[in-house]
């Protein structure tokens, strides 16, 4: 069996007891980084072989994981940190196990972006994950496009090089926005900073971030702050006939043209 294993995203002991056991018993774990592999499998005196699964390899990875598979090996995947697959190498692999029929589970386990989400406050009942923004300007603004009107709360993975130009995009595309920068996730460091698109976030950039964004709030149409009557005069005035001016007025304010109509009748 293939096994796609969620690791810890910074302290050690957030490994679930049925991601050891899955290790322990693994012929062959493939890993992003087999250094950093090296460490967590040290901590709890796992000697494994590893073999590199990263995002310039992984289609040849995921041939030789399923050549593998069909000798009736058990096999580990595992990336960096957190979950593989998201934000990491594992979805090519996947692709080609489905493809070529070979069944595979997930042992699930620590997420960056996940935790940074109940770290930061902010609305959790419906949110979407974008990950990593493109780094070339013209694509990042043009991926931020399409999640701008979405009423909810967007979630991003930033490398701390790219954080000033990651949020001045957002700024340039949302417009002014509350946000939370979430860094060193279950470590002794770790925080959760509040602050506004504008005005960027401060201090050092270290480490990976999680950077959550609200939502869009929901556009009132200004002529809906008008009386009854002077929203009714506006569209007469457009060159519109009552009839149509009320239909279009009660449209706008979400109400009947019934309840409308008494506020035309002097017009």
């Amino acid at each position: 069996m293939i096994f796609f294993v969620a690791t810890p995203i910074g302290n050690l002991k957030d490994i679930t007891l049925r991601a050891l056991e899955v290790l322990r018993a693994a012929d062959i774990i493939y890993c992003e980084d087999t250094r950093h592999t090296l460490k967590l499998l040290n901590a709890y005196e796992i000697k494994k072989p590893l073999k590199a699964c990263h995002k310039f390899n992984e289609r040849e990875a995921a041939e030789s994981i399923i050549a593998a598979a069909r000798e009736g090996k058990e096999i580990a995947i595992v990336s960096d940190a957190g979950m593989p697959v998201i934000s990491d190498p594992g979805n090519t692999v996947c692709a080609e196990l489905k493809a070529a029929g070979v069944p595979y589970t997930v042992i699930p386990g620590a997420n960056a972006f996940l935790s940074a989400l109940v770290l930061s406050a902010f609305p959790a009942c419906k949110f979407a994950f974008i990950g990593f923004l493109p780094d070339k300007a013209g694509e990042k603004k043009r991926v931020l496009e399409k999640y701008k009107n979405l009423d909810m709360t967007l979630c991003f993975h930033v490398a701390p090089q790219d954080i000033d130009r990651d949020i001045c995009a957002m700024y340039s595309v949302f417009g002014e926005r509350r946000a939370c920068a979430v860094r060193e996730i279950t470590k002794v460091h770790e925080e959760a900073t509040e602050f506004n698109l504008s005005n960027g976030l401060s201090g050092e950039k270290r480490g990976e971030y999680v950077i959550l964004v609200e939502g869009a709030k929901e556009c009132e149409n200004p002529l809906n702050k008008l009386t009854e009557k002077e929203h009714i005069l506006h569209y007469m005035r457009g060159g519109m006939d009552k009839t149509e001016a009320v239909k279009r007025a009660a449209k706008d304010r979400g109400v009947t043209k019934s309840e409308l109509y008494k506020f035309s009748i002097d017009l």
